[in-house]
């Protein structure tokens, strides 16, 4: 399903305009192009991912969405560009939170401050209650102020800190929220 998420309810007055999509197959080639860049990777391993690990990726919440009714949207601006992605999926990782549903977002360079991840995460958080889920959490790297300012806004509580596994002393925080 392509069809465009239409988000004006979740957002304040003179908040970014956008639009959330089910990811497409064209959208692994946008996410491996608007997150090509060491600032937006470098709580995210620090380097570009494969184009095949973008592929998998949009695959993948292509079916969460058609499993669960969410997935991480392809996030696209006022203009139709695509700026990245927000929403949620079931924690994919053998640490942390398993079994959790995880709230998240990535933004291109360019897109930072302009207030598209708090508003789409905000629609987020409608949809998934919609789906039935009544708890989401956010890992989000101890170091990674911009994404914890996120979690503040959306009034997510901070659960506890965990070592990022791989990743030489760096910790996760886990957030949570009751919908």
């Amino acid at each position: 399903m392509t069809e465009l998420l239409h988000a004006a309810a979740a957002r304040p007055a003179g908040g970014p305009d956008f639009r959330l999509r089910v990811p497409t197959e064209e959208d692994a080639y946008a996410w491996h192009r608007v997150f090509d860049d060491p600032e937006v990777m470098e709580y995210h391993g620090g380097r570009s991912a494969e184009l095949s690990v973008y592929q998998e990726f949009t695959a993948r919440q292509r079916r969460h969405d058609a499993e669960r009714g969410f997935c991480l949207w392809t996030l696209l601006d006022g203009a139709g560009e695509v700026v990245g992605f927000t929403g949620a999926q079931p924690w994919p990782h053998p640490w942390g939170p398993v079994g959790e549903v995880e709230i998240g977002w990535r933004l291109a360079r360019p897109a930072w401050g302009r207030g598209y991840a708090t508003a789409a995460a905000r629609e987020t958080l409608e949809r998934v209650r919609a789906a039935g889920v009544g708890r989401v959490v956010a890992m989000v790297n101890a170091r990674n102020e911009r994404s914890v300012a996120v979690t503040r806004r959306l009034g997510m509580t901070l659960l506890e800190a965990a070592p990022i596994p791989g990743r030489d002393g760096e910790l996760a925080h886990r957030y949570g929220l009751e919908l």
